[in-house]
């Protein structure tokens, strides 16, 4: 699956405890979804061609945005042990301010 990142786009990030700022070496994602379902704590996660996941996380989640600008070059890079497509996931390289947008 084709992961395409938008400079202007929106970054998530899905966890299931609630607070102001994402720490360093934290996951986030421009893939909504994926998010969403991180926030559930899986411990199996994987989606097919179509963009369908599936997973077998069953906590209470919390869906972040990033809330503030991302410097593609500074603040962010590829995970570097991801089993996930291209542009799928990157890890944060300094604390980011996030804003809880919705419950799941």
């Amino acid at each position: 699956m084709k992961i395409e990142i938008k400079s202007d786009g929106v970054w998530y990030h899905g966890s299931n405890m609630l607070f102001s700022e994402l720490r360093t070496n934290s996951t986030i994602t421009q893939w909504k979804e994926l998010a969403e379902a991180f926030s559930h704590r899986p411990t199996a996660l994987g989606y097919d061609d179509d963009g369908v996941i599936s997973h077998n996380g069953a906590e209470k989640g919390y869906l972040y945005i990033i809330d503030e600008p991302i410097d593609f070059q500074n603040d962010i890079c590829p995970h570097p042990r991801t089993t996930m497509d291209e542009n799928a996931e990157f890890l944060t390289k300094r604390p980011l301010k996030v804003k809880m947008i919705c419950e799941l």
